[in-house]
Parts: structure tokens; sequence; C-alpha cells
């Protein structure tokens, strides 16, 4: 953990040391236009003699953003990496994280028509950097590095503003690839893979195949995207990806939105809100419930959401 705490650590530092040390505008071709954003959130409560109760918390997270985009002529070539990496301290528990995000696109494409159109081929990669445990049990692991770990794979059609401020993204065929990078979980079937297949040998269950590690599907994918200073200091950036697979229960859309709106208090300060809705028909979720008395854990599909509000420094290049 602390090597992927040094890790941001360092992406943060390098990247505000290039916005201070490089001109772009003199040592950069015209035909590219670079920058990024550097940040690091806080959230804490405290609670002393409280009467109606309360746990003290801790929570400070890491977020890099940078861009990378060409355009000359006919032809465009547009990059984007989010990175994120938050921990938390909560009463008496140890600390674990509360955010992990990898996530980098990349975009090129040629003029078709109609001046805001171009042919576009897309690839787009995610995951997360640390393990991910199913707490309260600390010893059991459900995520890590590449497990889950997304790779999309596209061409179609991509429409966008001359500041790239927003573009829809529309492709019939596009290749999405889940792979889950322990065998474990593979056998579980965790993330839409296949799970192992098993047989009873003296009245024990044993594995007889294992679980695939990689899932493979085919079918249409279109990717909205807006970002920009809707009034003074306040920032909104918002993405929504949807997937049909046309190999199986087509559909069954497989949603990806996030949103973040970003206020500035000052050149350093920001506070921001954000938030996360997943939904995945393959990927079975755990529900523990009380019926009569009795705890009950269900799996099925369910939709995921997540929400975060901080205030932090950040350094926009």
């Amino acid at each position: 953990m602390k090597k992927l705490i040094l890790l941001l650590v360092t992406i943060t530092v390098t990247a505000i040391s290039y916005s201070q040390t490089v001109d772009t505008t003199k040592s950069e071709p015209k035909n590219w236009k670079k920058g990024g954003m550097t940040g690091l959130n806080f959230t804490q409560s405290s609670f002393t003699n409280w009467a109606a109760g309360g746990e003290n918390a801790f929570s400070a997270t890491a977020l890099v953003t940078l861009f990378a985009n060409y355009k000359k002529d006919k032809w465009t070539w547009d990059n984007n990496i989010d990175l994120a990496y938050g921990l938390l301290k909560s009463g008496n528990d140890k600390v674990r994280k509360n955010e992990d995000k990898i996530d980098f696109t990349s975009k090129l494409g040629r003029y078709a028509f109609y001046n805001h159109w171009y042919y576009t081929a897309l690839i787009n990669f995610k995951s997360q950097f640390d393990d991910g445990y199913n707490l309260p049990d600390d010893s059991n692991i459900v995520s890590h590095f590449m497990a889950p770990g997304y790779v999309i794979g596209a061409i179609g059609l991509d429409y966008k503003t001359k500041d790239n401020s927003f573009s829809v993204f529309i492709s019939p065929l596009t290749s999405k690839t889940i792979i889950v990078n322990d065998q474990r979980l593979a056998n579980n079937g965790a993330y839409g893979v296949t799970a192992a297949e098993y047989d009873s040998v003296g009245g024990v269950y044993v594995i007889v195949k294992n679980g695939e590690m990689i899932n493979s599907q085919f079918g249409g994918y279109v990717k909205i995207a807006f970002k920009k200073d809707i009034m003074k200091n306040v920032n909104l950036a918002t993405k929504l990806e949807l997937f049909s697979n046309y190999l199986k229960d087509p559909q069954n859309i497989q949603v990806n939105w996030e949103l973040l709106l970003s206020m500035k208090v000052n050149k350093l300060i920001t506070a921001s809100i954000s938030t996360n809705m997943i939904y995945d028909h393959n990927i079975p979720v755990p529900v523990t419930e009380t019926v009569n008395g009795v705890v009950i854990t269900r799996t099925g599909p369910r939709l995921q959401f997540k929400e975060v509000l901080a205030i932090g420094i950040s350094y926009k290049f």
C-alpha cells in the first residue's frame, strides 16, 4: 500500500513540476494541446462526549487527470487518463481504501462530414491499483489490479464540438474484454466470467474445470461526454457509457455514468461532489437483509451507486 501511495504522490509532483517548467506554446507544436489537474481531497469528522453517538473518521484521496489532444488537417487524436486513490480511517477499524480508479481512453479520428463528425477508432482501459475487500471481512479479497480489468475496442462515428467540451461516440462494432486475473475469483464467476465446474468425489466437491479468466463480448457502444465551466468557478464534468452485448441478453444494457461538480474557492482550494452509477446484469452483487429474524444474503444484478462530497486542494494546468 505504501508503494501505491508513493506512486500517486510521484505522479502528482511530476505533473505539477511539468506544468510549471514547460511552456507548451514554445516547445510543443501548435497541433498539440496538453494539460491536466492534480488534487488532494480530505474529509474528516470528530466527536467528543457526543450524546447522540458518532465515530471519528478521516479520509484522503489523490486525483490526477491528464490529457493530450492532437489536431492537424483532417486528423484528431484525443488521449485522456484519470487516476484516483483514497484511504479511509474510521474509528478503530483498519485503514482501507475508499477510492481506486484507473481509466485511460484514446480516440483516433478522421474528419467525415458536417463539420463535427469523425470516423473514429477508440480504445479504453479500466482497472484499479489496490486490493478490495468484502467488508467488514478484511480477509476476503474481492478485487485487485486486473481483477477486474476492462478493455474496450470500438470503431464508429464521433460527434464533437470544436472546443472538445461535448462529444458523442457511437459504435455498432465494439469488442469488450473482461479480465479477472485471479483464479479464485474466476472460479466464483466474479464480474461476469464463466465460473468453475465442480463434481462430487467421495462426497467432496472438487473443481473439474477452472473458471475462465477472460470474458469476450461483442456489441454496440455509446459514450457521451461533457466538460465545461457552467458558471464562474463552477465546472461540470459528466460521462455516460452504454454497452449492449449482441451475443447474450442484448436487452440488458450495461451502464456506467460518472458525474463531477467542482467549485473553486480560490486558486488552490476546491469543493466537489462526485457520483458514479453502474449497472451490469452480469455482475452479481451480494445484499444482506433480515427476514423474520433470519439473516439472508442474496446475490443478483443490482444498481451500484457511489457519492463523495469532499474539500481539498487542486492545481490545474
